[in-house]
């Protein structure tokens, strides 16, 4: 089944009439295509052209981030009833709402200390679980910015070279910045695979009912950001590694042949 990126992408290539491109070109940004070069590729125009097309519709092609309410953004410290999610204090505050409760409660009856006992159990639980996935799905969404800022990086360090001064420094840092990409793209499939390993479920309406509380604290939701993540973040880091390679061993090839011609003619 065709995605709506897959749709837009393919209009972008069929783009023809004039004044067109730059919303064909938006349109697939928004869709999640952030390749400056998959588009450039797509709409048969220079990447300098995609930039310029992009920033006419008010896009800032520097700024890559997960997209809407998959952004965690509130990363407060934890306070559910005393549950800090920290699972080193799991124990003491257990006991510590279990007492706060009792003191509440002196003639309740053994059922209802029971019920109350139990409900404490699932906060705790589901406020540790809360706390973890976050966790992970928060250094995986810092990863994939970095990841997808280090490789615009190389885009731009290759770019400066056709009118930088010093050629040879111009060169040196765009290496480096191919080699940072690398790491780059392994830190974040590292990241995408441990969020992916630990699953969030609520196996029960106390786990629900925690759960809310939690959200209505003021902590995001999790299931948007979970869903955004890649599903198979070995395969992309794979072939975002085979780009940047590919890419890079041609531009070798051009680079060499430049400092052949600048070598020959004695230019520093």
């Amino acid at each position: 089944m065709s995605t709506r990126r897959d749709d837009v992408m393919a209009a972008l290539r069929d783009w023809s009439k004039p004044g067109r491109r730059a919303d064909l070109l938006a349109a697939a940004w928004q869709a999640g295509e952030t390749n400056v070069s998959a588009l450039a590729e797509a709409a048969r125009v220079t990447r300098p052209t995609v930039y310029a097309d992009l920033r006419s519709r008010g896009i800032d092609p520097d700024h890559r981030r997960p997209k809407g309410n998959s952004v965690i953004t509130n990363l407060s410290p934890l306070d559910i009833e005393g549950f800090s999610g920290i699972g080193e204090r799991l124990d003491a505050e257990y006991d510590a709402a279990l007492r706060r409760w009792a003191a509440e409660h002196p003639t309740a009856t053994h059922e209802e200390a029971k019920a109350e006992g139990m409900r404490l159990v699932a906060l705790m639980d589901t406020t540790y679980r809360y706390a973890d996935v976050r966790d992970l799905l928060v250094h995986e969404q810092v990863a994939r910015v970095e990841r997808d800022r280090l490789l615009h990086q190389v885009e731009l360090r290759w770019e400066a070279l056709s009118t930088a001064a010093a050629w040879l420094a111009a060169h040196h840092a765009y290496v480096l910045a191919v080699d940072e990409a690398r790491i780059g793209i392994d830190m974040w499939r590292e990241r995408a695979e441990a969020a992916l390993k630990r699953p969030w479920y609520c196996s029960s309406p106390r786990d629900e009912a925690a759960y809310r509380k939690i959200q209505e604290a003021g902590h995001p939701a999790l299931e948007p950001a979970l869903a955004d993540l890649d599903p198979t973040p070995a395969q992309t880091a794979e072939q975002l590694r085979a780009n940047l390679d590919q890419a890079h061993e041609r531009r070798m090839g051009l680079a060499a042949q430049t400092l052949r011609m600048a070598t020959a003619e004695g230019i520093q």
